[in-house]
C-alpha cells in the first residue's frame, strides 16, 4: 500500500466543515474522498490533520490516504483537480512513508483570522471576512496576546463543555497585521480546542474596542470560565494557514 499526502486549498463557504457527514456532498472531506474511489476504483478514506468547521477556509490544510493504486502522484493531481469543485484545490501530491499520519504526526498549526475593521462594509471580501465597525486600540490588541503566548488550560477560550482531555495548550506566536482595513490575527501553536481561535479573536476585539481590559485575556485563563470571554466570531474570516510536521 502507498500512502499519499495532499496539501489541500479550499473555500469553506458552501460547506457543512471538513469532516465527511453520513451521505452529505457537503463536506471538503467527502468531496475528495468520492474523486478518489472514482481515481482508483477503492474505497478510499483520508485522514486529515484536524477539523474545520463549516465556513472556515483552508490555504494549507494536509491529509493522507492508503492507495494500492500505481497511478503517478503527478497524475492524481491532475485528475482531483479537474474532477473537483474549483473551491476545493490540491495544491501538492507527496508519496510519504507508510507510517505518516497527517493527524497525529503534526507539530504545529497555523491559523489566522481576518477582521474587516471599517464603518463601511466590504463587498469583494465579506465572505473571508468578519465586518467589525467599532474602532480598535491596536497596542492594546498586540498587548493582550502576549498573555496568550506559552502553555496554558484554554478550556475558557473554548466550546467544549465538558471532556476528559486534556484542554492544555501551547501557543509560540500570537500577533496582528494591518494592510488598510483588513486586520489579520495569526496563531500559531501545538493545537487548538473547538472555537479556541474564534473566541480568542472575538476577547481581542473586545479588548481592542474598550469593552474588556488589557488584563481579562490573563483573567480568563487563570479562572478557566467561558462566560468571561468575549463573543464566538463568526467561521468565515478563518483560515487554516499551514500544518508543520
Amino acid at each position: 500500500m502507498r500512502n499519499i499526502k495532499l496539501t489541500i486549498e479550499y473555500d469553506g463557504k458552501k460547506y457543512l466543515g471538513w469532516q465527511r457527514l453520513g451521505d452529505s456532498d457537503k463536506t471538503i472531506q467527502g468531496k475528495i474522498e468520492t474523486v478518489l474511489n472514482q481515481m482508483t476504483d477503492e474505497t478510499i478514506e483520508i485522514v486529515g490533520s484536524g477539523r474545520t468547521d463549516a465556513g472556515t477556509h483552508a490555504y494549507g490544510q494536509v491529509a493522507n490516504f492508503k492507495t494500492e493504486s500505481k497511478m503517478t502522484v503527478e497524475k492524481m493531481q491532475l485528475f482531483l483537480n479537474n474532477q473537483l469543485p474549483n473551491d476545493i484545490v490540491i495544491k501538492e501530491i507527496v508519496e510519504v512513508p507508510e507510517r505518516f499520519h497527517a493527524r497525529y504526526n503534526a507539530k504545529s498549526k497555523q491559523y489566522s483570522y481576518q477582521v474587516w475593521n471599517s464603518e463601511v462594509p466590504t463587498a469583494l471580501h465579506r465572505n473571508h471576512s468578519y465586518h467589525y465597525a467599532n474602532n480598535l486600540d491596536l497596542e492594546k490588541i498586540n498587548e493582550a496576546c502576549e498573555f496568550l503566548i506559552g502553555e496554558h488550560d484554554f478550556i475558557g477560550f473554548s466550546s467544549l463543555k465538558k471532556t476528559k482531555k486534556s484542554t492544555i495548550r501551547t501557543i509560540t506566536s500570537a500577533k496582528i497585521a494591518t494592510k488598510d482595513e483588513m486586520i489579520t490575527f495569526t496563531f500559531t501553536g501545538e493545537g487548538f480546542l473547538y472555537n479556541m481561535v474564534r473566541i480568542i479573536v472575538g476577547t481581542l476585539l473586545e479588548v481592542g474596542d474598550g469593552t474588556k481590559e488589557v488584563s481579562a485575556i490573563e483573567e480568563i485563563l487563570n479562572q478557566k470560565d467561558r462566560q468571561k470571554a468575549g463573543h464566538t466570531v463568526p467561521a468565515q474570516g478563518l483560515f487554516l494557514d499551514r500544518v508543520s510536521y
